[in-house]
């Protein structure tokens, strides 16, 4: 991955994604007569909302759903988005903030467990470009594996940047209750960020640490026909 190529202390820049494409993290679980629909993907909020409704409508025909679910897919979407959009314009601190990111997810067969740490101030990083990397040097087979890496990356970013709009608020408060204060309070809020820059060489917009490979190292395991099916009755009681 690219790298952001500058330290130092950033200001605040307009909300966005913290990625190359600016892509809103959308996640569906829809129940009606008897029937569920899941699904997670990425949505562009610059797209038009008609494209939406084409969305929907096709989801349905295509999984023979029963009509009710193409308003109620389209209303989760809108809504999501619309959470989205309510922080564009906002301000949001970045600057020197490396952030860990945690990965325990099960795809079909595939138990993925993973930790590492990401630059957020690198608005060239590519969750999918990774996320790619990271199932080839692991072996991981299953192609639906990937894009399930890449969400759980995009959604843990978007929740670390909604944050950030938060930090820049108060950073702007405690601005104006007491002048000539520098940035400490956002620095805080940002909970890992100078002391780990040391440990980022700004050439990827990932990194391991060496102290803790026992913590940081990746983890994927098969799983057995039988292992799958307690797992799946196992969350759906805990979907009741």
């Amino acid at each position: 991955m690219k790298a952001s190529g500058s330290s130092g202390w950033r200001g605040p820049v307009k909300f966005r994604m913290p990625t190359a494409e600016n892509l809103v993290p959308i996640r569906l679980d829809i129940q009606f007569e008897g029937q569920r629909y899941k699904d997670a993907f990425t949505w562009n909020p610059s797209d038009p909302d008609n494209e939406i409704v084409v969305f929907a409508k096709r989801t349905v025909k295509d999984l023979k759903l029963p009509s009710a679910f193409n308003t109620q897919i389209i209303q989760s979407i809108q809504s999501q988005l619309a959470d989205f959009r309510a922080y564009e314009g906002q301000d949001m601190y970045t600057g020197e903030k490396i952030i860990p990111i945690k990965l325990d997810l099960r795809v079909n067969h595939t138990l993925i467990k993973d930790q590492f740490l990401w630059d957020l101030n690198n608005f060239e990083s590519d969750p999918e470009e990774f996320a790619r990397t990271l199932c080839k040097d692991l072996g991981v087979e299953d192609p639906e594996v990937g894009p399930a890496v890449a969400f759980a990356i995009r959604e843990q970013l978007y929740e670390i940047a909604v944050q950030s709009v938060s930090s820049a608020r108060e950073s702007r408060l405690s601005k104006k209750s007491r002048r000539g204060s520098d940035y400490g309070s956002a620095s805080k809020a940002s909970g890992l960020s100078m002391d780990l820059v040391k440990l980022f060489s700004f050439k990827s917009s990932v990194v391991r640490k060496r102290k803790d490979l026992d913590i940081y190292e990746p983890m994927v395991d098969l799983l057995t026909h039988e292992e799958v099916d307690a797992l799946e009755a196992r969350e759906e009681r805990h979907a009741r």
